[in-house]
């Protein structure tokens, strides 16, 4: 039996993350699963393949679980008594894989600190949360940002919708966040990125730029 490593301490206070994993179809780059501390409840944000009942529970386990986008159920299983929640229009995609206790549609706040924030595009249910935490405002993007070299990108398929992708990144471009925490992000390096808005509108013009004259990234 494979034994799950425990959740990852970051800097960030109330921010736990999972030991990293390669993405088995580009390697270079490592996702996570976060849990997120919260009076109201921890809540499991994406999914991992090195993720079970023991990896968070130093730190209280999670109350609810969130995906950023379907494809984080390919690599990564139910937890115990982990009721997951994912956007209506990937749930059919989830729900082959993994048991779906609710879905949603619209964006909304959970608990008056989490926002759910739907951002179509790289699929059609890619959804974004903002999570007001103690000491920084979390913005957790899924696969619509990530992190490659340092750098902030965008990953368009050909399966994703680009008119969707610009519009979702003009929302995002609008959300104030001071610490970006993507599903991927380059072996060995950084998983989240500090940001102010300046810098982070920045960022998001410029692959919003990249992503209007047909890049992929």
């Amino acid at each position: 039996m494979a034994v799950t490593s425990p959740a990852v301490d970051t800097p960030l206070r109330g921010l736990h993350a999972s030991p990293p994993a390669p993405l088995p179809f580009a390697p270079s780059l490592h996702i996570r699963a976060f849990l997120l501390r919260r009076d109201e409840g921890n809540v499991l944000v994406y999914g991992a393949p090195n993720v079970d009942g023991s990896t968070f529970a130093a730190v209280g386990g999670a109350a609810r679980a969130y995906l950023g986008h379907w494809h984080e159920a390919t690599l990564g299983g139910d937890l115990p008594d982990v009721p997951l929640y994912v956007h209506a229009a990937d749930r059919d995609e989830v729900a082959r894989r993994r048991h779906v206790r609710g879905a949603f549609s619209r964006r909304h706040v959970l608990d008056g600190d989490l926002e759910v924030i739907p951002i179509p595009g790289h699929t059609p249910g890619a959804t974004a949360y903002l999570w007001e935490g103690d000491d920084h405002r979390f913005l957790f993007t899924g696969d619509t940002i990530y992190l490659r070299d340092g750098e902030w990108v965008a990953a368009v398929l050909d399966s994703s919708d680009r008119d969707a992708y610009v519009a979702s990144l003009e929302l995002i471009r609008g959300l104030d966040f001071d610490v970006l925490v993507p599903w991927a992000a380059g072996a060995g390096q950084p998983f989240y990125a500090g940001t102010n808005p300046a810098d982070a509108r920045a960022r998001i013009d410029a692959i919003l730029a990249r992503v209007r004259r047909g890049a992929d990234h």
